[in-house]
């Protein structure tokens, strides 16, 4: 099974937030990024704007000039509903997928969101995701440990930028499986 590890950025911490954008790296190191199009901007703060927007690296983005779907790394930008097909067709290359991230209480459920609800999911996805979170509390390790530390990735950090995170929720996990 391959395990999928990702991280989503987000318009805030209530109910009817909105996918700002979300990354994903395989364990053999494919990786997917996307930036939402029609998120809620009037739900964005100034902390959003400093800490999420100001990470976002596909301004220039040209959907029809720079969209390769069957590139190992896919990045693209747009609608809710072409991120929808672009990940499900990036995802479809596995045969079944192990979802991981780090507190995942809002990824998961913003992940499932991109196709309406759990039950639309690709079917190659296993329906229990998983957190490293917990793999830390399971090995004994205080799980607000800064991730960035811990996976000794704190050069050229881009902190909440879904990709990078995503990249830093994998390292950890391998650095946790060695212990």
């Amino acid at each position: 099974m391959t395990k999928v590890f990702f991280d989503t950025e987000f318009t805030g911490l209530h109910q009817n937030t909105t996918l700002i954008s979300i990354g994903l790296i395989s364990d053999c190191g494919k990786t997917f990024y996307a930036e939402l199009t029609d998120y809620d901007k009037s739900q964005v703060d100034d902390w959003i704007k400093d800490n999420v927007i100001s990470n976002l690296t596909l301004q220039n983005y040209d959907i029809d000039k720079d969209y390769e779907p069957y590139a190992k790394n896919v990045k693209t930008k747009g609608t809710k509903e072409h991120v929808e097909q672009a990940l499900s067709h990036w995802l479809h290359q596995f045969e079944q997928v192990e979802i991981w991230s780090d507190c995942l209480s809002y990824d998961w459920v913003l992940f499932n969101q991109i196709w309406g609800h759990a039950f639309n999911i690709p079917k190659n996805i296993y329906y229990i995701p998983f957190d490293i979170c917990t793999l830390f509390k399971a090995k004994g390790i205080d799980p607000d440990i800064s991730r960035e530390e811990f996976s000794n990735m704190k050069e050229n950090a881009q902190k909440h930028n879904a990709l990078w995170d995503a990249k830093v929720i994998k390292r950890c996990f391998e650095t946790l499986n060695l212990i």
